[in-house]
């Protein structure tokens, strides 16, 4: 009789676990798809109003306030037993009421894109099945479609039909595997190992990567993860227009090799986060073909003119490139994180393939099977390429290209409007959608320029009506736009620059 209790005990707790189980474990039970259905249509709820009532970029909230609002919510109570209302609440305080909005017209900071509605779509869909990329048995059609994608990205890039890509978590991780191939490039065809095997040769100490003085800080960060640390990197001078000085190159090249160093790659790019400038990337290919050089072009904010008509000869030479970065969640309007990493020779795939017996074997290879991991550094991955396979099917390349080239116009706008103006200071000829410039009113030096465009960075922010940024050139501060949206209209733009004349006489009048 005690065994028949115990056992009828036992399976009353089976069944309330699998009860408990069946409440949030997404699967096709009925009361799972109920809960999902009215989640997400609670969250659609709360997110679509929050939106709509929000009129800036941001609040002006600080940072102790925010941080207040956190700390306040103990670990120790991380039990559960709160309802979806509840939480959803509590999130409103502690993050979506002051979040900051990239899609609000007058967010014109980083390189932040407003996002497209067929992309949020996606995102359903990649995060309830959460296919993961790295092997076909687990991604399916996912994995052709990613193919396909990378298929029409290698055309509008004018690579090879040899030519190979992955998606990527973005411009940092892309950047990474082209300098890796670079490495390991090099290092198989001038030395007899495999740097996958025995690692790097006494003589890694001297390799050099020569990029402008004004590239991506990755490349830095990158090569000190590889090995070859931050000194690996030779910055070339630039124009006035913050491109890459050919003449430089060529001498920065000799004197590397006259100093015994040994230079094994070159990067050329096609956006600089600054800028916007674009290298010569002819011209750079040249020198790197003629020194028999790697050549990455890092593309991460170019990338979208490849499909503008009106723009996309400002990339030309990528074509010439051994590897590319672009990002798709920069100028292709996608959300983070949505990024491609490509080459023009499927075989330099070797110098990153893996094969794990569970995952990818070589007998698997063999047959066939496109298991994506042995091209990636990452395993397990999202199905990102869904959110650009979406928007290219619903809106189009020419929809999408329309975008950036209305964000180009709006900087163009600007430009001209600071230049007619005698309090503003304009230091390159913007060509992409980024404008560095500062507020000088008045007769004054560098440190008073400083402090004075510092203060104003500081003030727009902390008002919330609007979001710009600065940065440094030559040690002086500089305000930046980073226009993507293109919903800002000029109007927009002058409201802007009537916040900044504003808080630079409110400085004026403290000082």
């Amino acid at each position: 009789m005690n065994i028949v209790k115990q056992t009828n005990q036992n399976t009353n707790e089976a069944i309330i676990s699998q009860d408990i189980f069946k409440q949030y474990v997404f699967s096709n039970e009925k009361s799972s798809i109920t809960n999902y259905k009215n989640s997400m249509k609670k969250a659609i709820h709360v997110i679509s109003k929050h939106v709509k009532k929000r009129k800036t970029p941001f609040t002006g909230t600080s940072i102790k306030n925010i941080k207040e609002r956190i700390e306040s919510i103990k670990l120790e109570n991380f039990k559960g037993q709160h309802s979806l209302n509840y939480v959803l609440e509590e999130l409103k305080e502690i993050y979506l009421n002051d979040c900051v909005h990239f899609h609000n017209p007058k967010y014109i900071a980083h390189l932040n894109c407003p996002i497209l509605t067929p992309t949020l779509v996606a995102e359903a869909f990649i995060s309830s099945l959460n296919s993961s990329m790295d092997t076909w048995d687990q991604s399916t059609g996912g994995t052709f479609i990613e193919l396909k994608l990378i298929e029409w990205t290698l055309g509008i890039m004018g690579y090879p039909k040899e030519g190979d890509g992955i998606f990527t978590s973005g411009g940092t991780q892309s950047n990474l595997m082209g300098l890796l191939l670079a490495r390991d490039y090099y290092i198989k065809n001038n030395y007899d190992i495999d740097p996958k095997m025995d690692g790097l040769p006494s003589e890694a100490s001297k390799f050099k990567i020569l990029c402008s003085e004004v590239s991506h800080f990755s490349l830095k960060k990158n090569l000190s993860l590889l090995g070859l640390g931050q000194n690996a990197v030779v910055p070339v001078s630039v124009d006035s227009d913050f491109k890459m000085n050919i003449t430089k190159l060529e001498q920065a090249i000799r004197k590397q090799k006259e100093l015994g160093n040994i230079p094994i790659a070159i990067v050329g790019t096609a956006g600089t986060t600054d800028f916007g400038s674009i290298d010569p990337l002819i011209e750079i290919s040249r020198i790197a073909k003629k020194n028999s050089l790697w050549f990455h072009v890092d593309a991460a904010y170019g990338g979208g003119l490849l499909i503008s008509e009106t723009h996309k000869n400002k990339l030309k030479g990528i074509e010439l490139s051994d590897s590319a970065t672009i990002d798709y969640h920069k100028t292709f309007y996608q959300p983070v994180s949505s990024s491609g990493f490509f080459m023009r020779d499927k075989s330099f795939v070797d110098y990153i393939k893996y094969h794990a017996d569970y995952l990818n074997s070589k007998e698997q290879e063999e047959e066939g099977i496109p298991n994506m991991v042995k091209k990636s550094i990452q395993t397990t991955r999202r199905f990102d390429a869904l959110k650009l396979w979406f928007t290219l099917r619903i809106i189009g390349v020419e929809g999408l290209s329309s975008y950036l080239e209305k964000a180009i116009e709006n900087t163009q706008f600007t430009a001209n409007f600071l230049r007619e103006r005698k309090d503003f200071e304009m230091i390159h000829n913007p060509e992409i959608s980024a404008i560095v410039f500062r507020y000088t009113p008045f007769f004054g030096n560098d440190v008073s320029y400083c402090n004075l465009n510092s203060y104003i960075r500081k003030a727009i922010f902390n008002e919330g009506k609007a979001i710009i940024t600065s940065t440094k050139v030559n040690d002086e501060v500089f305000l930046k736009f980073t226009l993507l949206n293109p919903l800002t209209t000029t109007q927009d733009i002058e409201e802007v620059i009537a916040l900044i004349i504003h808080h630079g006489q409110q400085y004026s009048l403290k000082n």
